[in-house]
């Protein structure tokens, strides 16, 4: 598998780089993993976005969805041939409004899933954690079925004792870090030591800080993580970042 960072903030682009979104390829499949704010335009710099398998949205804040309508517009509209003639996007069920959304006649289909679902998305295997999240959110697990490697992305969550299971063994743990280490008081998103200490007892192989605080240089989000793991390596999404996950 091989992840690429399309974009890393949480709630609002800043300085030209969109919100949280990623492109997952294994083989010649190739999954949408969360549509925010400028997801489309770095999109088109690294695949012809008619050229998606599908999308896969972790839940319906604007920094993860943005984007989902004028993908829809782009499959509506573009001409050139279609990797699939109606594009699946994959949303829970939990807001029926934004569920509906997803699908656009003749063009894009939206398909549910819950805390107990397993999606079977080409030759990945997709399971999902709800997690702690003023809104419903879920963290997916995709292993990729022919080598067994297996991604874990949090979505938007607050620390909570469950995730750790659920990120057992990761060969990549991609976590949302919204918040420096003094962050007090009641959180809908992890720290940077929350993030670092979720990877160390999930024993994972790799940690990619993202859905990052703006304004934060990558050296403080980097040094504070350190604080707490030693022998993983700690990533900082930056755009354009290509991972192997092999």
């Amino acid at each position: 598998m091989e992840l690429t960072v399309l974009g890393y903030y949480g709630g609002y682009p800043y300085a030209g780089v969109g919100t949280s979104s990623y492109l997952l390829k294994s083989g010649d499949y190739h999954l949408l993993l969360d549509c925010g704010s400028g997801a489309l335009l770095a999109l088109e710099k690294e695949l012809d976005p008619l050229q998606l398998d599908a999308v896969l949205l972790t839940h319906y804040h604007h920094d993860h969805i943005a984007d989902v309508g004028v993908l829809q517009y782009y499959w509506q509209l573009q001409a050139g041939q279609k990797k699939e003639p109606i594009l699946p996007i994959y949303g829970h069920l939990q807001d029926p409004l934004h569920f509906g959304s997803l699908t656009l006649p003749n063009v894009t289909q939206g398909f549910g899933y819950q805390e107990d679902t397993t999606l079977q998305l080409g030759p990945l295997k997709v399971t999902f954690k709800r997690t702690e999240h003023p809104v419903p959110a879920f963290a997916v697990r995709i292993e990729e079925e022919a080598t067994g490697k297996v991604l874990v992305f949090t979505a938007d969550t607050a620390y909570f004792p469950g995730l750790a299971e659920f990120c057992q063994g990761a060969d990549l743990l991609m976590t949302d870090t919204n918040f420096l280490a003094d962050r007090t008081g009641k959180m809908a998103h992890m720290t940077t030591t929350q993030s670092a200490n979720l990877a160390q007892i999930s024993g994972v192989k790799q940690l990619l800080l993202t859905h990052l605080p703006q304004a934060v240089t990558p050296e403080t989000l980097l040094a504070q993580a350190k604080t707490v793991i030693t022998t993983i390596p700690v990533t900082i999404a930056e755009q354009g970042l290509t991972i192997k996950i092999d």
